[in-house]
């Protein structure tokens, strides 16, 4: 996943301050092929723009910092891709994020909740966004509102999906 940052240089002109592959990824163990890609960090609003600091460097984590933000991809593999070799204690312990697991789970193994608003776009392929009552399939272009609620991502397909996140911090529910 490219990535170009821009900023300003010495003389308040703009400028470009990175361009290319954002380092800051995380491959789940426990989740074979699932993959988050940290494009961007904020640690509140209003956001901090000044210096060229890489923002996102930084542990990869399920949620943002307390009234901050997050700019992720995600890549799911298809659901069959990982059967047999799911281990969601280890993935999220790995995104320091083991309290938000739904500890029912009947629903699908990965239901979880976030303190959270997250607006999602699905950027290739397809997914199926399931919440306790209710399931919807969101295709390449589709974008989803999910406002802190117990849900999880199903990718149903024999190809991977890509979705783009913002992940902005939220009071409770």
């Amino acid at each position: 996943m490219r990535r170009v940052v821009t900023g300003h240089n010495a003389q308040g002109k703009s400028i470009f301050v990175m361009d290319g592959p954002s380092p800051h990824a995380l491959e789940l163990p426990g989740m074979p092929g699932l993959a988050l890609i940290n494009l961007w960090v904020t640690d509140g609003a209003p956001a901090d723009n000044s210096g060229s600091a890489d923002a996102a460097a930084r542990p990869v984590v399920l949620e943002p910092p307390a009234r901050g933000s997050i700019f992720r991809v995600v890549d799911f593999p298809p659901d069959r891709q990982m059967q047999g070799q799911l281990d969601l204690d280890v993935a999220f312990a790995a995104m320091g994020a083991h309290g938000a697991m739904d500890a029912d789970a009947s629903r699908h193994p990965s239901m979880h909740k976030t303190e959270t608003v997250d607006y999602a776009l699905v950027l290739d392929g397809e997914i199926w966004a399931l919440m306790d009552e209710g399931e919807v399939l969101l295709k390449a272009g589709d974008c989803l509102v999910q406002r802190g609620t117990n849900h999880a991502w199903a990718n149903r397909s024999d190809k991977p999906c890509r979705v783009a996140f913002i992940l902005i911090h939220a009071n409770p529910v």
